[in-house]
């Protein structure tokens, strides 16, 4: 497997794939301004449209039909610029409107954004500026440089960061092949151009180390004739020149496979510092812009790559033309520094990349510089290194140990402060260096200096680091706290600082639950307020239980405070706090605070208390208001409503009137009930007013009916009055008549009555007529709305009111005087008075009322004077002369003189009325009616025959619609017979009767559009066949045409032959066409005009129709081809040719194409010749074709057919005279369909050595192709002709190939796969060591000779990995030794490699490749731990003799912990007493334990003492019951010493009396301190021991801890009163000091006694007559002046050094000698 390269690569899509055309994948066409957005311009369809791809959205494609030259897309935005000839614009897509657009006096030659708001345009004269923003036109920034004026194409356009400096990129053709480049850099502030030579260059910024500002740098290649390109890496722009940025040009490897190769593009990635260059050929370029080496080459594609853009974040994108590959690259973070260790082996180098980009893979190289710096005493360099280290990896506990392990020099910091100090230059502390940097400074009491660095966020806050600084400053370890996410300590913090009022938000934001309640109590004492406001807090944060709060602020009578938490903290109003909001209104109500409950509840905060409760606590505080309101007891309701509206000075009527609503309707009708009936006067207005606001829920008819029970007519017509105007309902409209006609408002009768819509109008004038009101004008409304005027004109006649009846007509309604005059003739009324009447109203009276009420009555001749009358006046009204018409009609007075002169009747009355009287009259009405009564007319002339009439009023009308109605016959309906005989009139009466030929035309279409094929035609014959005026019209004669063609297609060519005077072509497409089919016919009109046709040009298009039809539609070849031959033009046999290819009839095509010139559809020829494989037919077609047109594909084609048709020599004289042929495809072409020898003539022609040495190899000529591989000189093909070769076991020459292909790394691997597939591993070993010895051998040539060497040559691979192993790739290598199981080489190069662990591991796993020094060796240098504890455990099984020197080497980097509980897994630790004595001064428990095992196993009790006294850190009880029953007295003695130094006296006792150790028992009884224990010591010794001697040592070692009354007790009991003699001497003594202290104090001082030699003898424990000195042990007797008595001295036969032992101080008094005679073997 090939070692990992630097860059990562993938095809990120292929637009081919996305619908875009491969011929619109190229410059110009396709443009992608960044890693967003990519534009294609295609128009390949026919329809010019713009394709957006958007790779941000998952490569979605939006097609746009626009059309445009070019199109680049805005960076970021969706904004597109088009530009079409000198044209541009500029719209935003997202709003769908154009932002700005602009014409330039030249055309644009290239354009580029370089940035969001400004585009760069190139022309052939100078480059151009054009903002977005604003209306400004594109401004002229410079001159484009003479260099770059001729013959240059424009690729690419720079700006700089700063806008400062432009640079502009063009090419050009050089000599001898060579693509030249030239590059104009211009600067905007000086105003001044220098020229540049080479191809592409990018702007970037970069740090330099050193500085603090960064450096604009310009890279660029530079490519002068006859010397090797070069990078160049400079800053542009600097004013400061010292310090500025220039690094030594160097130069560009090329491959040599390419040594035309040029750059096409350059982008820079900032962030990390890298430049990728991208060449025509598909080359990649990696360089390094702080040092300008090249990091990495490879070729990615085989396509030519026109535009690329940078990727965000680093990397490139790329699109290749014509294929459409969108290639993504970017750097592989993870084998970049071992790239460069491995492959480049500047570790320098890869130091420096993995520092800048933190990358890993180099830990290792630091870790080794590290220790060098350090071994060097370099500390600030180390330092330095460390802190720029990637990932951290020496920023670590051992790089800090390490630093603390070195001394100080004198007059500098510290060398661990040196490196605190750089890591807080470079930035941020981690955990452990923040923890250890704060604890010197705390101890220098600096504490500032950490408050500095929190605030510059250069600490990591940690719990640790904040119990460090705590008791130092509370303030800073709540910020660490704080940021270390610690709540518990921080909200300890804000306890102590007071701040109570930041906990609640702290702990919620957290998520944290503290112990609130007790905070709260503590607050509440000192500070209620703030207990308040704290409380408030956790309840709104559901901190703490609300009911705890109110007892406690309730414990202390807080009453205000109570109301104001739980106002806080019920303001959710929830169901589960309605107790605590029942008592917060208690409290108040019954604490004196009414008013606050009367606010609560008026502002209705809480929904969920106890409603009834609170209600009687209100009635009882005086609320009745707020009583009421929660009254739920109708009877208790109506007394509170009672007791109310009797005060009105208590009385709220708003309150009143809003509590009724929250009642239901049967409640409040008897509470309205209760009011009325109390007290009606007094309390009509507010029932009144209530009734009035709820009358929809309780109900007007209800609400009238209490007020009728009640006689208060005066109250429903207040209550009526305030809804009548906004009710809908009929019964409070009638309710308020009545009520307002009861109590004599007459004029509200009447305005209700006139303006009411809503009453029903016949209970309102039943009840007004019953009524009899003295004024009748409300019944005069009444009857006049609801058209009740029959009946009150009758009402008003009966009642001889006949003026009211004039009024009525002459003034309220004029419009109803007809109906007033029927009803009065109905009464008999006499005819003077209806004269009068009507003469009095005059014109106001609407005659069609009044003539159908008296026609009706037949007294229509009583109107005639009146109509007469209004007639001579001039009264045009159309229903006065329709009265009148009527009349004359009827008696006959010259009607048909009325019908045709009379202007102002209407035609469809009069017309209707005369149907039956006389037919002729109502024609005559009707066609004066000028159209709208045309139906009326039909129908009457169709009822009585008129239908000559009707033919001729139609030919005159001309109307197409009136036609359609009269000829028109429905799909499933019979003709009727007036329909024919209508048509018989039109064709022989009315139709020849004309002259007018619009009347013609129009019944022309008329029959047309009826579809009245046969009888039009018969029409049309007689107009143009038979002679007429109309015989010549060439619309008819069309229309005959176009009419037999529809309908009777067999008379159609009749009518051609003897018809001249038509539309010829238009009427031969219509027969033609697939509607009617009709193709000879339009064969024959095309030839008959043909024939008359004198232009040429439209003769030649007749011709071209004619045979179209018959290609196209007859499908008659052979007659076509007679027709082109008889009419011989260009176009016939081109349209031909183009039938017959479409025929597949390809040969035939082809002779037609060559006879008509025409190379037009050369495409489509090619296609279907290819086809059809008529190579030797197509050649001489593509001849003339390509002697007029001069395309590439005519040339490349007549190549390929001379290739199909194996005419070499044709082929190679094409080849060798001009041509425009693409010979590389063709050859490409040929090679595919292995046609090698016509390949071998292309290739040769173009010097295509790579393909031509192919060709070779598959013509079997090895010796020619191993020359052209070395013409070629490329990769590829010498891989080729090598697989060849091997395959041809031609190892000469393959060997010669070979050495070619391994100096380059990326195709070593595939070559070496050949050999081995073909099974000759020894030819390719020997090709290897063979190239060992070449120029360019490179790391893997070693390597994979290593690798075989592995496989089939083992013996020789130690040899050559000793020799070369600096030149090998290790990993791979390694991999290769495992397989093989070659363990000793394999640790050697782990070793070598450093990678300790690794050979540690191998040898440890693989015990035939162990060397015992260089095991210990590598075992010093390993970084993971876990590697020293296997390398133990395999010391433990297979070298247990060395194990101690081991585990010496690698003391400290153990846990000495893991390695106890490792031997004691392996039962080993006697094998490591040596080292595990060396290591116990650590004091570990583990270490400590299994020492004191051992020394208990080797019954070494001095050791064990020893181990026991130096160090204490193990589990002491559980080895005091271990050793407590050992057979060995001195072990029983440690375990009673244990039990003391644990306090565990009583076993400590029992163990050494068991053992009859009793000056260890008394020791212990001492220093217990319990009187109770050393009581039952001394009952041990008298009663069960009768030690007399054992009696007086414990009473004078614990006597401070003596009873007296026992000890002498004791000592009277069992005879041993002398030997309590000395205790009580003792005791007599302090108590006699004691009692003369207290006697001292309180007696006068006397003068003469000498203070200071009393204090003097006090202190020296003696009496001023110098008396013995007192026995005295311990802390002494309580109380006693002289301090406790003196110590035991030092005894060297017990088991302790100090303490504890006695000593007999002076003369006892014959007391014999204790350490003698008492057998206490231990003192």
């Amino acid at each position: 497997m090939a070692a990992p390269v630097p860059v990562l690569f993938n095809e990120a899509l292929n637009l081919t794939n996305s619908g875009v055309a491969a011929e619109s994948i190229k410059f110009g066409s396709t443009s992608m301004e960044s890693d967003k957005y990519i534009t294609v311009c295609d128009s390949s369809s026919g329809t010019p449209q713009i394709i957006i791809v958007d790779m941000s959205a998952g490569n979605e494609v939006k097609k746009r039909p626009i059309k445009a030259e070019a199109a680049i897309m805005n960076p970021l935005s969706q904004v597109l610029a088009l530009r079409s000839g000198t044209t541009l614009q500029i719209f935003n897509l997202e709003l769908q409107a154009r932002m700005k657009s602009s014409t330039m006096n030249e055309q644009v030659v290239f354009w580029r954004w370089t940035s969001n708001n400004n585009i760069a345009l190139v022309t052939p004269t100078a480059v151009f500026h054009w903002s977005i923003e604003g209306e400004s036109a594109p401004v002229k920034l410079f001159d484009r440089h003479q260099s770059l004026a001729e013959g240059v194409q424009i690729i690419n356009y720079q700006v700089s960061n700063d806008k400062k400096w432009c640079l502009l990129m063009g090419i050009k053709a050089g000599a001898g092949g060579v693509i030249d480049g030239q590059m104009q850099l211009y600067s905007v502030d000086k105003r001044v151009s220098q020229v540049l030579q080479g191809h592409t260059a990018v702007f970037t910024t970069i740090l330099p180390e050193g500085r603090t500002d960064k450096a604009q740098v310009l890279c660029f290649e530079e490519k002068k004739p006859d010397q090797p390109s070069k990078l160049f890496v400079m800053e542009v722009g600097r004013e400061v020149k010292e310090g500025t940025f220039r690094l030594q040009p160097v130069a560009i490897p090329v491959p040599a496979d390419a040594p035309n190769d040029f750059p096409v593009s350059m982008q820079a990635s900032s962030d990390q510092g890298i430049v990728y260059m991208v060449t025509k050929m598909g080359y990649l370029y990696m360089f390094d812009v702080f040092t300008a080496k090249c990091l990495y080459r490879a070729r990615i594609t085989q396509g030519t790559i026109f535009v690329t853009a940078p990727i965000t974040g680093g990397g490139i994108i790329a699109i290749t033309a014509r294929q459409g590959q969108v290639l993504r690259v970017g750097l592989n973070k993870e084998a970049l520094a071992p790239y460069v260790v491995t492959t480049l082996r500047d570790s320098e180098l890869a130091i420096s990349l993995a520092s800048r980009l933190n990358l890993p893979g180099a830990d290792d190289l630091y870790v080794n510089q590290f220790q060098q710096l350090l071994a060097q005493g370099n500390v600030a360099a180390a330092a330095k290194l460390a802190a720029k280290s990637p990932n951290g990896v020496l920023r670590c506990p051992d790089t800090i140990s390490r630093f603390q392990a070195i001394p100080g020099q004198p007059g500098q910091p510290q060398p661990v402060f040196q490196y605190f100090s750089i890591l807080l230059e470079s930035g941020k502390l981690n955990q452990l260096e923040s923890i250890e940097l704060a604890r010197p400074v705390l101890q220098q009491g600096k504490a500032q200096l950490l408050e500095k660095w929190l605030q510059e966020d250069k600490l990591h806050c940690s719990e640790q680091l904040g119990d460090l600084i705590a008791s130092v400053d509370v303030n800073m370890a709540l910020s660490i706290y704080l940021r270390a996410e610690v709540p518990e300590k921080a909200i300890n913090c804000m306890m102590q600082r007071g701040e109570f009022d930041k906990i609640v938000a702290y702990a919620t934001k957290v998520g944290f639950r503290a112990d609130y309640t007790y905070m709260l109590q503590s607050l509440a004492h000192s500070n209620p307020t703030g207990a308040l406001e704290f409380a408030k807090q956790l309840a709104n944060a559901s901190l703490v239980d609300p009911n705890q709060v109110v007892e406690l602020f309730m414990s202390q009578n807080r009453i205000q405070e109570t109301t104001a938490f739980l106002l806080e903290a019920l303001k959710a109003n929830k169901p589960e706090e309605g107790y605590l909001q029942t008592k917060l209104l208690e409290v108040n109500l019954r604490g004196g605070s009414p008013q606050v409950a009367d606010a609560i509840l008026q502002n209705k905060m809480f929904t969920h208390y106890d409603r009834p409760y609170i209600g009687k606590l209100c009635e009882a505080a005086g609320l009745s208001q707020r009583a009421i309101e929660h009254f739920t007891e109708v009877d208790d309701v109506k007394r509170s409503l009672v007791a109310m509206c009797s005060n009105p000075q208590t009385m709220n009527p708003d309150f009143v009137i809003a509590f009724f609503g929250s009642l239901s309707p049967d409640d409040s009708i008897e509470c309205l009930k209760e009011l009325l009936g109390r007290n009606m006067r007094g309390t009509i207005q507010i029932v009144t007013q209530v009734a009035a606001k709820y009358t929809e829920q309780i109900g007007s008819e209800k609400l009238c009916t209490l007020f009728e029970d009640f006689k208060c007519y005066e109250g429903m017509f207040m209550y009526l009055g305030q809804i009548v105007n906004l009710s809908t309902d009929p019964h409070v409209h009638f309710k308020y008549i009545e009520s307002a006609a009861k109590t004599q408002n007459f004029k509200e009768v009447e305005r209700v009555c006139r303006d009411s819509t809503v009453f029903d109008p016949a209970t309102v004038k039943a009840f007004l007529m019953e009524a009899k009101l003295p004024d009748p004008r409300p019944l005069i409304q009444v009857c006049d709305r609801f058209d009740f005027v029959d009946e009150m004109t009758a009402y008003l006649y009966s009642n001889n009111a006949t003026k009211y009846i004039e009024v009525y007509c002459q003034k309220v309604s004029p419009a109803k005087t007809p109906f007033v005059i029927g009803k009065l003739l109905d009464l008999d009324c006499n005819e003077d008075f209806i004269r009068g009447l009507l003469n009095s109203v005059g014109i106001n009276c609407p005659v069609d009322d009044l003539v159908e009420q008296v026609e009706r009555r037949n007294r229509l001749r009583l109107l005639q004077p009146w109509l007469e009358a209004q007639v001579a006046t001039g009264n045009r009204e159309t229903a006065t002369h329709n009265a009148i018409g009527k009349i004359y009609i009827t008696l006959n007075r010259d009607p048909n003189s009325f019908l045709k002169n009379n202007q102002f009747y209407d035609p469809a009355v009069l017309g209707k009325f005369c149907e039956k009287l006389d037919p002729s009259l109502a024609f005559v009405a009707y066609q004066r009616a000028a159209g709208s009564c045309d139906d009326q007319l039909i129908e009457v002339c169709n009822a009585n025959g008129l239908f000559k009439d009707l033919a001729r009023y139609l030919v005159e009308k001309q109307d197409g619609d009136l036609w359609a109605t009269v000829l028109n016959v429905a799909e499933d309906a019979v003709e009727t017979p007036n329909r024919r005989a209508l048509i018989d009139q039109v064709v022989q009466t009315a139709l020849p009767e004309t002259k007018n030929p619009d009347e013609v035309s129009s019944t022309v279409k008329a029959f047309m559009a009826g579809e009245l094929t046969s009888e039009l035609i018969e029409l049309l014959e007689r107009i143009v066949l038979q002679g007429s005026d109309f015989s010549e019209n060439k619309n008819l004669q069309n229309l005959l045409i176009l009419t037999a063609i529809k309908a009777d297609p067999s008379r159609v060519i009749e009518y051609i032959n003897r018809l001249d005077n038509f539309d010829g072509p238009e009427i031969a497409k219509i027969a033609v066409s697939s509607e009617y089919e009709l193709f000879e016919e339009g064969f024959v009109i095309y030839t008959k005009f043909s024939k008359r046709e004198k232009d040429a040009a439209a003769k030649a298009q007749l011709d071209v129709a004619a045979i179209s039809v018959l290609v196209d539609n007859l499908h008659a070849m052979d007659r076509a081809k007679e027709f082109a031959e008889r009419v011989g033009t260009d176009e016939v046999w081109s349209t031909l040719a183009k039938a017959q290819l479409r025929e597949a009839l390809v040969n035939e095509a082809i002779s037609s194409f060559i006879k008509a010139k025409d190379p037009s559809y050369y495409t489509e020829v090619i296609a279907k010749a290819e086809e059809a494989g008529s190579y030797d037919q197509l050649t001489p077609y593509l001849s003339m074709a390509r002697k007029k047109v001069k395309e590439p594909t005519l040339d490349t084609m007549l190549i390929y057919a001379l290739a199909r048709a194996d005419k070499l020599g044709e082929l190679e004289e094409f080849v060798a005279a001009p041509n425009v042929a693409n010979i590389q495809n063709i050859g490409e072409r040929c090679f595919n369909e292995e046609l090698y020898k016509s390949a071998k003539i292309l290739f040769a022609s173009v010097n295509n050595n790579a393909k031509l040495a192919v060709c070779y190899v598959n013509l079997g000529q090895f010796r020619e192709a191993v020359d052209s591989a070395t013409k070629a000189n490329a990769v590829s093909t010498w891989k080729e002709v090598s697989k060849a070769c091997v395959e041809a076991k031609e190892f000469r020459l393959a060997s010669m190939c070979g050495m070619h292909i391994i100096v380059h790394p990326d195709h070593l691997e595939e070559l070496i796969n050949l050999y081995t597939r073909e099974g000759y591993p020894d030819e390719l070993i020997s090709m290897l060591e063979q190239g060992c010895g070449l120029e360019g051998a490179h790391a893997g040539v070693f390597t994979e000779l290593a690798v075989l060497y592995s496989k089939y040559n083992p013996s020789k691979l130690m040899e050559h990995i000793k020799i070369f192993w600096s030149r090998m790739n290790i990993s791979k290598l390694l991999r290769a030794c495992e397989k093989a199981r070659l363990w000793t080489e394999a640790v050697f190069l782990f070793k070598e490699d450093g990678q300790f662990d690794s050979a540690v591991k191998m040898m440890v796993e693989h015990p035939t490749a162990f060397v015992h020094d260089l095991f210990l060796d590598c075992c010093q240098k390993v970084r993971n731990t876990e590697v020293l504890y296997k390398a133990i455990s395999f010391y433990l099984e297979f070298e247990p003799s060395h194990l101690n020197k081991l585990l010496n080497v690698l003391t400290p980097n153990l846990d000495h912990s893991r390695v106890v509980h490792l031997l004691r897994k392996s039962e080993a630790l006697a094998l490591a007493a040596p080292y595990l004595k060396s290591v116990q001064k650590e004091n570990l428990s583990a270490v400590n334990e299994a020492l004191n095992e051992l020394y208990i196993e080797e019954e070494d009790y001095e050791s064990l003492r020893s181990s026991i006294d130096d160090f204490d850190n193990f589990e002491q009880l559980v080895l005091a019951q271990k050793v407590e029953k050992h057979e060995l007295l001195e072990f029983r003695r440690v375990a009673a010493y244990l039990f003391k130094k644990n306090k565990r006296y009583t076993e400590s006792m029992d163990l050494s009396k068991g053992d009859k150790m009793y000056k260890d028992a008394i020791d212990t009884a001492s220093d217990s301190n319990n009187a109770e224990l050393v009581e039952n010591l001394l009952r041990f010794f008298v009663e069960e021991q009768k030690d007399q001697e054992c009696f007086c040592a414990c009473l004078y070692t614990c006597y401070s801890l003596v009873q007296p009354d026992v000890a002498i007790e004791l000592a009277w009991r069992f005879q041993m009163t002398d030997f309590v003699m000395p205790y009580v001497i003792q005791y007599v003594r302090h108590m006699h000091d004691k009692v003369k202290k207290l006697e001292d104090s309180i007696a006068p001082k006397e003068e003469d006694v000498d203070t200071n030699t009393q204090a003097v003898e006090s202190m020296m424990g003696m009496q001023p007559d110098g008396g013995m000195l007192q026995l005295g042990n311990g802390g002494g007797y309580p109380g006693y002046a002289g301090g406790g008595g003196m110590p035991m001295p030092p005894q060297n036969g017990g088991m302790y050094n100090n303490g504890g032992g006695m000593q007999m101080q002076g003369n006892m008094g014959g007391m014999p000698n204790m350490n003698q005679n008492m057998g206490m073997g231990g003192f």
